[in-house]
């Protein structure tokens, strides 16, 4: 039988570790996070920075499980959490982070909010 899911080795790190922190602290953010994040790749969230802009205000933190394009630009400062980030978007950010980091940093976020 044919193997389904993801082949990144590191993300299927990340979904195991965040499944196992969510369901030990019974965390509903992770548990989302990680429901998007199962997804096939075709089916993950890309935001725009145009996206971002208009639907967040100055000091929030925003989390996309999936990719950063770099349409637009940020006229406001924002924390931008992904899976990952498109070349442009990465030039364009200055405060960026992977889930990864988040979630080794600060895993117990609670005003952060999932944008898609």
């Amino acid at each position: 039988m044919k193997k389904t899911g993801s082949t990144n080795k590191n993300l299927v790190s990340l979904i195991q570790d965040l499944k196992e922190y969510a369901g030990k602290e019974n965390s509903a953010f992770w548990k989302r996070i990680v429901k998007d994040l199962e997804k096939p790749s075709r089916n993950r969230r890309k935001v725009n920075l145009n996206k971002i802009n208009e639907n967040t205000n100055d000091g929030e933190t925003v989390i996309v499980p999936g990719k950063i394009l770099g349409i637009g630009n940020l006229d406001h400062t924002v924390t931008v959490v992904a899976l990952n980030f498109s070349e442009s978007a990465s030039e364009k950010l200055k405060d960026k982070m992977t889930i990864r980091e988040l979630f080794e940093k600060n895993p117990k976020i609670k005003d952060a909010r999932i944008l898609g």
